[in-house]
């Protein structure tokens, strides 16, 4: 008899602890500051961003980008407009809008500047903090030269060789007759 007395007085002891326990973590103050990167935020990430260069009606080259950028999901859920499209819009407008860049000199890009002001244009444009945070997943400047021998290669499936204008096939590149 002592041993079920003494086990329903355990049993009620857990029940009456757990229960304390359940109602002190769920209270409004008790919730400790959750860490920078850690939830309460989505993390979208854009596709290929590719915004033309041009200057006096010539295309120079063109600047890529893959962007990921951090939303609130309820208040990104209440959007009439896509935060994708708000987004890429913000880009062609910062970079547009911005003529002292040099998409030559990538390695020179001040990154925290263009990620703040994309970010900035945003919020600004919604009127009101919905994007928190702009991080660059790729970057890159391709010129016309670079297009063109890009698209010359993928094209004939052949490598030329700059020094004697020919074409060598990829079987005479690894030794092979022609």
């Amino acid at each position: 008899m002592i041993k079920f007395a003494a086990a329903a007085f355990w049993l009620c002891a857990v029940a009456i602890g757990a229960m304390a326990y359940s109602f002190s973590s769920n209270m409004p103050g008790a919730k400790a500051a959750q860490p920078a990167f850690f939830g309460g935020l989505d993390y979208e990430r854009t596709g290929v961003i590719s915004v033309p260069l041009i200057d006096d009606g010539r295309v120079y080259g063109y600047f890529l980008s893959r962007l990921v950028y951090t939303v609130e999901p309820k208040v990104s859920r209440n959007l009439s407009i896509p935060a994708d499209a708000l987004l890429v819009d913000a880009v062609y407008s910062y970079l547009y809008g911005n003529p002292l860049i040099d998409f030559t000199k990538v390695k020179k890009l001040d990154l925290d500047k263009l990620r703040d002001g994309i970010r900035d244009a945003i919020n600004k444009k919604v009127g009101r903090k919905l994007v928190h945070d702009v991080l660059v997943e790729q970057i890159e400047y391709l010129s016309k030269q670079d297009i063109r021998d890009n698209a010359f290669k993928r094209h004939v499936g052949e490598t030329a060789d700059p020094e004697h204008g020919t074409v060598i096939t990829p079987h005479e590149a690894e030794g092979g007759a022609g």
